[in-house]
């Protein structure tokens, strides 16, 4: 007789599902067993009360409340568990949560290990996790013993229980004090990675790495801070220098810039002028008329000029800005005029011209302009003078000049207009007057070359 492979394997996977799910069942059974036992287990220990009648205090049964949430029952558990190992048995409480969470993912994955392979020596493996629980209780109530006998009032017996009574005595006899305790923490620790089955590798590596971002992150708030507090002090020491300057300004008492304001002088001429003046020229012919003044763009009715604040307040700058280089002045008067404004100066005493004409590109540079004009000498005066370009200048019409008096007043035809001078007085010369020479030739024959 034959039978194909699907009918074989349906027989066995009948075969099999019933026990399969028994077991299952039996699984899950054992998992809430053991999750009541173990809550239970935890609850005793975590209010476990000294005065509770128990084992060690028994004789208190029936006369006194029981304190312990799990009633007396959980007293006694709890009593006996610290009479055996004292604050040690937490390791075992540990060890017990660890199998059942193992027990779960089990259940979870369908009853296959973690890697789809059974254990080769499951025995082996058993007997390893129970030797490895064992000497980490050894080594944990030998260390509590020796270490933590302060808390036995808190326990029903000595720190470390009966078993911590037993080799605590023994490690001290044979290791001392500071080898127990060595020993005892290396023993903890390879146990502790056994039977909880875990690296002390990755633990010290994120515990590394959280110590090193806490102490990154008090590094940037501490070096935040001194940056906060450096621009405090350099605040403090701009406001100090500002008040200085400013109880300075206060101190110095400075005199008012008198303001000169441009006189427009009518100026005779020589009786050389008139008898040199050109005799006219042409005046029989038709067409020898000019044109008329009003053909050109008129003059500005409203001039912009210089305020009086702006004056002062240069006045002032120029005086602290020289006596921050060393050199003492004073500013006498101010005259503005169309494009620069002359400001006067009175050197303090002992201060030579020449110092202030070679600060004149340090001053230009300190007052934010492109040059600054100083003259030295000003005739009938004992003063100097600074001349300052005007922050806009005044635009000068032809208009302006042809329509003056003084232009109006020259006899010569070759009269011609130059523009103002510093204070704004029309400027016109007499062309006939002026050395000049007209040369005359094709491109390239050398007209400038023989000038």
């Amino acid at each position: 007789m034959t039978y194909s492979l699907n009918t074989l394997n349906a027989s066995s996977a009948g075969k099999a599902g019933p026990r399969s799910a028994g077991a299952r069942f039996g699984h899950e059974i054992a998992l809430v067993l053991g999750l009541v036992v173990l809550l239970t287990w935890v609850l005793a220990l975590a209010t476990y009360a000294p005065q509770d009648p128990a084992w060690s205090t028994s004789g208190l049964a029936g006369r006194s409340a029981v304190h312990n949430r799990m009633g007396l029952a959980g007293a006694w558990v709890a009593d006996v568990s610290y009479f055996a190992f004292g604050f040690s048995v937490w390791w075992c409480v540990a060890a017990a949560v660890r199998a059942w969470m193992a027990s779960l993912a089990r259940l979870l994955r369908g009853g296959t290990p973690a890697d789809g392979l059974a254990p080769r020596h499951p025995a082996l493996e058993r007997g390893l996790f129970w030797g490895a629980l064992a000497l980490l209780l050894v080594a944990s109530c030998t260390l509590e013993w020796t270490r933590l006998y302060r808390f036995d009032a808190l326990l029903p017996g000595d720190a470390g229980g009966v078993v911590g009574q037993v080799t605590g005595p023994l490690a001290m006899r044979w290791l001392g004090f500071t080898g127990s305790g060595l020993l005892g923490i290396v023993l903890v620790v390879l146990g502790a990675a056994w039977v909880l089955r875990f690296s002390w590798g990755p633990l010290a590596e994120g515990l590394g790495a959280r110590i090193d971002a806490l102490l990154q992150s008090r590094r940037a708030r501490r070096e935040v801070a001194m940056d906060l507090a450096e621009g405090r002090r350099a605040a403090r020491a701009r406001e100090q220098v500002v008040m200085g300057e400013r109880t300075d300004i206060e101190a110095h008492h400075p005199v008012p810039v008198q303001i000169i304001e441009p006189v427009l002088v009518d100026v005779p001429q020589s009786t050389r002028v008139v008898k040199e003046r050109q005799k006219p020229l042409f005046i029989d012919l038709p067409d020898s008329r000019l044109p008329q003044v009003d053909l050109l763009d008129a003059a500005q009715q409203q001039r912009e000029s210089v305020s009086p604040e702006t004056l002062e307040m240069t006045s002032r700058m120029i005086e602290k800005k020289l006596k921050d280089f060393g050199v003492e002045v004073r500013v006498v008067a101010a005259m503005p005029g169309p494009v620069i404004t002359r400001y006067e100066i009175e050197p303090a005493t002992g201060v030579k011209g020449s110092q202030i004409v070679g600060l004149a590109k340090d001053l230009a540079r300190s007052l934010s302009l492109v040059s600054i004009r100083v003259v030295e000498t000003i005739p009938g005066k004992n003063f100097m003078a600074l001349e300052l370009p005007n922050a806009r200048r005044q635009t000068i019409k032809l208009s302006e000049i042809l329509g003056s008096q003084i232009y109006h007043e020259g006899k010569s035809l070759l009269t011609m207009g130059l523009g103002k001078d510093i204070v704004g007085n029309p400027v016109v010369a007499d062309l006939a007057k002026m050395p000049h020479v007209l040369v005359a030739g094709t491109t390239g024959s050398g007209k400038s070359v023989g000038i």
